[in-house]
């Protein structure tokens, strides 16, 4: 179809929400009608079944003597030219200034200005590489040069704007959930495995790194389950996992908490689940909180970054201070103790997340940058069905 879009998108394809986000767009756009062409180091991992519209291109780095370190971000230019040249791409959508934003750059400099580039920012690359100031120049170069930006919160627009003196639009595109993914499952048997029919089960989904504040998910846990027989799930791995163990065998808790480790699919875990917890020190949108909520699982989490933008305080939610613990175990034990109030909040959830962040509605969103950039007119058939999105 002489309408439908050729895009090339680079992220991190491992663990992490910006190559979730990233994959998961592929995904919708493949399914209507573009042709979507993976370009990094190794297979996305939520890319999952084949599609005819979908293709991967894997990202070689030649060692060779001379360098001291291999030159990866080289490699990745070289790449995106190749596959642009080859696969006549339109544009190529990345995920992160830098390095993935550089490099499109440099690849659309050997191609031709032809091929467009946007840019969409995380996170991370503002609230901690932009604090560098041996990258500033070269983040603000890669935000300035692309053809397009996108952020996923108001808050990080502002952050950007701050940090980097930026003045170029940048566009709100909010992270999105697929809706025939994530939605409260049938988990009456599998629960009966991880609680007791009169406990409430609490989870935590991170990397555990030190930003997630992950000890204070320990924290106001215990101060919890002194109050309400309650279950501890954690997901995921990371550097601060040994330090969360030790805390709660220091505590007594082993008994009442379980590591599940990485898991891919995570929409069961989160339907087992009363409440989220997301004590983040940093969260420039927090897209673990919106699976939680398409699932119908409230999050308390800290007052931060973008995650506001996502949790209304008292109506999908609950928020307080970054390390105010004693405060989050309150809000967890009132939504615990009050089924009217936590029915409420759950139904508020579910119908946030099909609406503000329908994947329909943000992937349009994205189309509508796409065509903008390229200065072509978008279909009329392409127009999301915002009724699906109440379905």
């Amino acid at each position: 179809m002489k309408d439908r879009l050729k895009i090339g998108i680079t992220c991190y394809p491992t663990l992490g929400g910006s190559g979730v986000v990233a994959t998961e767009l592929g995904k919708l756009l493949a399914e209507k009608g573009h042709e979507v062409h993976f370009i990094t180091h190794s297979m996305p991992f939520r890319l999952g079944k084949f599609d005819k519209n979908i293709f991967y291109h894997e990202v070689e780095v030649n060692d060779y003597y001379v360098f001291k370190y291999p030159p990866y971000d080289l490699s990745l230019a070289s790449k995106l030219a190749q596959v642009a040249q080859m696969e006549g791409l339109d544009l190529l959508h990345v995920h992160y200034a830098i390095p993935h934003a550089v490099c499109a750059l440099i690849a659309q400099q050997m191609v031709g200005s032809n091929l467009k580039v946007v840019t969409t920012l995380h996170g991370t690359d503002i609230t901690v590489l932009a604090h560098d100031e041996s990258l500033k120049d070269l983040i603000r170069f890669a935000i300035n040069r692309s053809d397009a930006v996108t952020a996923v919160s108001e808050d990080l627009i502002r952050e950007t704007r701050e940090l980097l003196a930026i003045d170029k639009p940048i566009d709100l595109a909010y992270n999105f959930v697929d809706k025939r993914v994530y939605y409260p499952r049938d988990v009456a048997s599998l629960r009966k495995e991880f609680a007791k029919p009169d406990e409430k089960i609490m989870i935590h989904i991170s990397n555990f790194r030190p930003v997630k504040r992950v000890l204070d998910v320990v924290e106001t846990f215990a101060l919890v389950s002194q109050d309400i027989p309650s279950r501890l799930l954690f997901v995921g791995e990371g550097p601060d996992l040994s330090k969360v163990h030790c805390r709660v065998k220091e505590l007594g808790l082993l008994d009442k908490v379980t590591f599940c480790g990485k898991q891919d699919d995570v929409a069961q875990l989160l339907s087992l689940a009363d409440i989220m917890l997301l004590p983040s020190e940093k969260e420039s949108f927090g897209l673990v909180a919106l699976e939680a909520m398409a699932c119908g699982v409230p999050t308390i989490a800290s007052n931060a970054g973008g995650i506001p933008e996502l949790i209304t305080h008292g109506e999908t939610g609950f928020l307080a201070d970054i390390g105010d613990v004693e405060k989050m175990a309150a809000y967890a034990k009132l939504m615990l103790r009050d089924e009217k109030l936590y029915d409420t909040i759950k139904k508020a959830c579910l119908h946030r997340a099909r609406t503000t962040f329908c994947n329909e509605l943000i992937t349009a969103e994205y189309e509508d940058i796409y065509y903008r950039v390229l200065g072509r007119m978008k279909p009329a058939e392409l127009a999301p069905d915002k009724m699906s999105c109440m379905g």
